[in-house]
């Protein structure tokens, strides 16, 4: 009777593994060797912000449960940055402001990433991942990492939620 009280609910775990299929798919060595990704911290947060929403857009207008398990995933994203603050060493008093500072970063990128993919308009999607995840103006490897990005969100959008939840396929990476 206990067991079922703690055992995680379908949509939290299948949320979970979501997450986690986006983590590995934003720590594909490709992304560090042949895109140009400094391979730091920032950076990483950076693809991995990239990947989580790829999978959010995808999800939440899906119908309710895709709604449910892109709150779900994002929710996941949030607490495993919070994790990775204490695992840094950050004291708890200054992991508010931190997740603060962070979390409007999120929404920014989340908010100018949304758009460009949802216009379609790569220009805006490049100029996004050369200022956020390059911190450059004019960053050479930003059009590759876009084509990526748009390539993914359309492989994403012709896939079943059943397919996305087993396996979600992304886009080929071209560096």
């Amino acid at each position: 009777m206990f067991k079922s009280l703690f055992r995680p609910k379908p949509v939290e775990r299948d949320a979970l593994e979501l997450y986690a299929k986006a983590v590995d798919q934003a720590r594909q060595p490709v992304f560090y060797t042949d895109l140009g990704v400094a391979d730091r911290i920032d950076a990483r947060f950076e693809i991995y912000t990239l990947h989580v929403l790829l999978l959010y857009v995808r999800l939440r207008h899906e119908n309710e449960r895709g709604a449910v398990l892109a709150q779900k995933l994002f929710d996941h994203y949030v607490s495993a940055l919070d994790n990775v603050l204490r695992e840094l060493g950050v004291g708890d008093v200054a992991v508010g402001k931190k997740m603060r500072k962070l979390g409007e970063a999120l929404y920014g990128r989340m908010a100018s990433y949304e758009k460009a993919l949802s216009e379609g308009d790569r220009e805006a999607l490049v100029v996004s991942i050369a200022r956020n995840v390059y911190e450059a103006e004019d960053a050479p490897h930003a059009n590759a990492l876009a084509d990526y990005t748009l390539a993914s969100h359309q492989a994403l959008s012709r896939q079943t939620m059943a397919e996305i939840e087993q396996a979600p396929q992304w886009a080929q990476i071209n560096g």
